[in-house]
């Protein structure tokens, strides 16, 4: 009896959680943070001709 009360109480929380990730609030947020690698590359890459001392 307990195990299905506890199954059932992890079941609520995974769809509690994926519903939470897929929310429209959370989206842009998100995308923002699905952005930062590529931020920096860019960063590193501009950074890398100004360090050359060829301004």
């Amino acid at each position: 009896m307990i195990n299905g009360i506890f199954t059932v109480v992890l079941m609520i929380l995974f769809f509690a959680i994926i519903a939470w990730a897929w929310s429209d609030k959370r989206k842009e947020e998100f995308d923002h943070m699905s952005n930062l690698p590529l931020e920096d590359e860019i960063e590193l890459t501009n950074n890398k001709g100004d360090t050359n001392g060829n301004d």
